[in-house]
């Protein structure tokens, strides 16, 4: 029976398939339903979970046959290369990824039994690659670095496969993660001004108070940052394809921001204590 396909925004395909452990009738449906569907479509692949099927089954048409690939691994891949492909999921708009073009790869066939494979052509081994990737929760724009991922989302956007709509759920035009840092560099801001109070002739008691605040706003900062962080992840989480929650972007953030409260700590203690 033929199945509904899914489409770019939709982000129910944004899940890791489990394993194909049965190979009974259900399963034969299930590869019905996507021979089915390709060919209601004019495809030469589809992955299950393309269909809403979270399974790790692919099948890709070679020749005039329909082949099935279930639990399919890479094992060895070489000789890297700009693969430009077009997947019915971004309804066909085109995106340049790089892949490799000698696969070594084993799977499960229609019947559950092992096979082996060696790949070396550019075009079968790309797309045996780009179904492998819907499989575990990956697609074309995964690949991406996170400028080019920002262009072909504009680009997407601007072919009306993004509604306006939808926009803040790739990536959001404000984070609540900002409260976080606007806090730390308030503290950070009077952790600088405690230094320059020797210069204004402040009596020792007041410099003394200024000391014990600065003691306080170090682990403060830190504790700031963690919380930053974990939250960080968690949005990360929410919004797939934005480019500011990149983990490294967020230990950039909070490293910085922790090394300059020691800094000013440490210059506290010699100049207030």
């Amino acid at each position: 029976m033929v199945q509904p396909i899914k489409y770019y925004p939709d982000s129910s395909i944004n899940i890791n398939a489990g394993p194909v452990r049965s190979f009974s009738e259900s399963y034969n449906e299930m590869l019905t339903d996507m021979i089915d569907t390709m060919k209601e479509h004019n495809l030469t692949s589809l992955s299950a979970i393309q269909i809403g099927y979270e399974y790790q089954l692919m099948v890709i048409k070679e020749d005039e046959q329909y082949c099935a690939y279930a639990n399919p691994r890479i094992i060895t891949q070489n000789k890297p290369f700009d693969s430009a492909e077009t997947s019915i999921y971004f309804k066909d708009h085109p995106i340049t990824v790089k892949r490799y073009e000698e696969l070594s790869i084993i799977y499960d066939d229609k019947n559950g039994e092992m096979k082996t494979k060696k790949i070396n052509n550019k075009e079968e081994a790309a797309t045996f690659q780009r179904k492998l990737d819907y499989l575990f929760n990956g697609t074309l724009l995964d690949r991406l670095s996170p400028t080019q991922r920002d262009q072909a989302i504009k680009a997407l956007a601007g072919k009306g496969a993004m509604p306006t709509s939808t926009a803040e759920e790739f990536c959001p035009t404000f984070s609540k993660k900002e409260y976080f840092i606007s806090v730390t560099d308030k503290i950070l801001f009077f952790m600088f001004v405690s230094l320059l109070l020797p210069l204004f002739g402040i009596s020792k008691e007041t410099l003394s108070s200024w000391y014990t605040y600065d003691k306080f706003a170090l682990p403060a900062v830190i504790l700031i940052m963690i919380g930053f962080f974990f939250y960080a992840q968690y949005e990360a989480k929410q919004f797939k394809q934005c480019t500011s929650c990149q983990v490294g972007n967020n230990i950039g953030v909070m490293v910085k921001r922790i090394a300059l409260a020691l800094v000013l700590a440490t210059a506290s203690y010699f100049i207030l204590s």
